[in-house]
């Protein structure tokens, strides 16, 4: 074989390697996978502030997320999130709380993370929050996983 076959065939395989699911979401025990679509009404007025950017809600329910979900316009789209901290253990205090564009937990040393990019405000997390896919359409929001 020639040098140009042997080359494509390398890259071909170093892409190959590279491609695959979220390694951080399938490495975080300490969230499932929560299979789940939600529509959201912007027009409903617990959904309204959706309507303006820098707007985040959270959206409690069983079976969504781990424990619910927070919804943000960041003015260039929507973000979904999951609302339990991805780095602590469920429990009474990992429910993340909003604080305009950020969120942390109630716990003895709480977590913060933004909520326009998912990432810890601190060092030394392993994890940033758990993203949902969403499409956005109109007067809805369809949030799912």
């Amino acid at each position: 074989m020639n040098l140009k076959v042997i080359l494509s065939i390398f890259v071909i395989c170093l892409g190959l390697q590279s491609c695959s699911d979220d390694d951080r979401r399938q490495n975080n025990p300490n969230l499932l996978n929560v299979q789940f679509e939600i529509v959201l009404n912007l027009s409903l007025p617990q959904f309204s502030p959706l309507n303006f950017a820098g707007n985040a809600i959270y959206v409690p329910g069983q079976g969504i997320g781990n424990d619910g979900i927070i919804v943000v316009n960041t003015g260039s789209g929507f973000v979904a999130w999951d609302a339990s901290d991805p780095n602590e253990f469920p429990s009474d205090c990992t429910r993340l709380q909003i604080d305009g564009l950020t969120a942390a937990s109630t716990c003895q040393n709480p977590n913060a993370y933004s909520l326009v990019t998912g990432q810890p405000l601190e060092d030394g997390l392993s994890f940033g929050l758990l993203n949902y896919q969403l499409n956005a359409n109109g007067d809805t929001v369809r949030v799912f996983n």
